[in-house]
């Protein structure tokens, strides 16, 4: 079993989505330290993961029944629900806010340590602050080695790109961050149309401007422009990486290397992350992609390849 006091340490865990850096959400010291290491500026915060819809009620107040229905219907699983804090909630993991991020995972390995702790483990992605989130346990080791105290290696994440955050504390329930549930599926169960505004009143993580980001920047353009600007950039010295769209699949391009991009949009925001990660390894300085299309999931690699290209990165 894992007391309070070990829960102090700061340990990765692999759950569907990306691997978490995960620490007592009640523990002051143990939410400092998630910042410390991830170099995560204060004014973001974090999402609380609890063992179970049971336990929902523990941890926030004044929950609608849009969120109970949700709950209902995806979790376990990769959806965050913003509600109004409950007591047990540091404001300190919040940035002082009035709510907090909640969610239950859909692994064992995430779902064991939380029913063996007891608590609820705030669990931000396990990389520094604004890099590529991981989706191995090798993926955590390489980027923050000794800074953590150990990793739970569950293998890769099945979904491979965050949860989806839905604000479900104003009148109508509006998506803040697309993710692993549809904007389809959450409005098929709620019979209604769900917004997802380019800003919010409420902060989440995965809002900064440039976020998810490779050391390589990332430009986006139209799919019939990919190899013509990927050529273009390596003839002007760039060692360019490619993230080739499925329509040009086995297409030739002159290029320091191609990811051919998966048909399916469940394969694709699977490997996205490990994608960005394998061009910087290669060397790449410049990676020319375009945006797939906006609906299931692939909003939610939209989203991402957006904040990784920050907002100057689109020709």
């Amino acid at each position: 079993m894992l007391d309070r006091q070990a829960a102090v340490r700061t340990r990765p865990c692999r759950s569907e989505t990306v691997y978490g850096l995960g620490a007592n959400a009640e523990d002051l010291a143990a939410v400092s330290r998630i910042f410390q290491v991830k170099g995560r500026p204060p004014a973001h915060p974090l999402i609380v993961h609890i063992g179970g819809a049971e336990h929902l009620d523990d941890w926030v107040q004044d929950v609608p029944g849009t969120a109970r229905v949700l709950a209902e219907h995806f979790w376990q699983g990769p959806l965050t629900l913003v509600l109004r804090r409950g007591p047990r909630v540091p404001l300190e993991a919040t940035d002082g806010l009035e709510t907090v991020a909640v969610r239950v995972p859909d692994r064992p390995v995430a779902l064991a340590l939380l029913s063996a702790f007891g608590g609820g483990v705030t669990a931000p992605s396990a990389n520094r602050f604004g890099s590529v989130s991981p989706t191995t346990a090798d993926h955590v080791r390489a980027e923050l080695g000794d800074a953590v105290d150990f990793v739970l290696d569950g293998g890769s994440c099945e979904v491979g790109v965050e949860s989806t955050i839905v604000d479900v504390t104003g009148e109508v329930p509006s998506v803040l961050r697309p993710g692993g549930v549809t904007r389809e599926d959450l409005e098929a169960v709620l019979g209604c149309p769900l917004a997802v505004p380019s800003t919010s009143r409420v902060r989440v993580p995965g809002q900064h401007p440039s976020h998810y980001a490779s050391r390589a920047r990332v430009v986006l353009v139209e799919p019939e422009k990919v190899v013509a600007e990927a050529e273009g950039a390596q003839e002007l010295g760039h060692q360019v990486g490619v993230f080739l769209p499925p329509a040009f699949a086995g297409t030739a391009v002159k290029a320091h290397a191609v990811v051919p991009v998966p048909g399916s949009p469940a394969a694709y925001a699977r490997r996205l992350y490990g994608f960005l990660r394998e061009l910087d390894q290669q060397g790449c300085d410049l990676i020319v992609a375009s945006l797939p299309a906006e609906e299931g999931l692939g909003l939610a690699i939209a989203n991402r390849l957006r904040r990784v290209a920050g907002p100057r990165s689109t020709v």
